[in-house]
């Protein structure tokens, strides 16, 4: 049965909490201790001028090839939000090939710039490939509603029921009203599963809020943690979740 170690994270574009220093690299370290297979990623700056200019240590890759260093051999980007010295997005970085990914615009118009990153990996020599849907919905509960319903779409057209699915990011859902909906498309969320209630994520320093997620379907779950204590409590807003899957 094929098995990995699943790690999600907002990235809060490489800075600290309150968005003063630059702690990509520190952020990678803790990333690459984690030694996890797949790493779903939201926030991650692919291009930006204007920090490049400012910042001396701003490396010369985007910032999703930079994190997966040497560790992960495989990545996929989805440019989300894009402003004339740069955009960012959602990424995925994996242990296991990446047979295909193409990037799902759920933004609402006028609003903020939002997506869902889908990756098929080769991971296993079962009838299908692991699929892999990294997430960062909006901010206002209507337009996560109508983000929700895109991403019942999407499972709907391109994930057979019987496939391994993992759907995991920044749902920005504080109040857990969008939880039922992800419920209805028969995907478990794994703290949920493990502990009765979703995960407390935001603010990193004090976690009262749900707003990070990973939810599975025909895949085995062990071991949910919320990463909420030093070094990840300087590298972003968000307390990252960790998770042993199989399926």
């Amino acid at each position: 049965m094929p098995a990995a170690t699943v790690l999600t994270l907002n990235c809060h574009m490489g800075f600290d909490l309150l968005k003063r220093r630059l702690v990509l690299h520190e952020l990678r370290e803790a990333v690459r201790s984690v030694s996890a297979d797949v790493v779903f990623l939201q926030e991650v700056m692919g291009e930006n001028a204007l920090h490049k200019q400012k910042h001396a240590q701003w490396p010369d890759v985007p910032q999703y090839e930079f994190l997966a260093d040497s560790l992960w051999s495989h990545a996929a980007y989805g440019r989300n939000a894009v402003y004339p010295h740069g955009h960012h997005g959602n990424a995925l970085l994996s242990k296991f090939a990446i047979k295909s990914h193409r990037n799902c615009d759920v933004s609402i118009h006028g609003h903020e710039e939002r997506g869902l990153l889908h990756c098929q990996l080769v991971a296993g020599d079962g009838p299908h490939p692991l699929h892999a849907i990294c997430v960062h919905l909006g901010l206002r509960e209507s337009h996560r509603r109508e983000q929700l319903r895109l991403l019942g779409e999407v499972l709907e057209e391109t994930v057979p029921r019987d496939a391994p699915l993992i759907v995991a990011g920044d749902f920005n859902d504080w109040r857990s009203r969008g939880h039922a909906i992800v419920a209805g498309f028969g995907l478990r969320e794994v703290f949920v599963e493990a502990h009765g209630r979703l995960a407390r994520t935001f603010p990193v320093r004090w976690p009262v809020l749900p707003v990070d997620r990973i939810y599975v379907r025909n895949v085995q779950v062990t071991e949910p943690r919320v990463l909420n204590a030093k070094p990840w409590t300087h590298l972003s807003d968000h307390a990252p979740l960790v998770a042993q899957v199989a399926w």
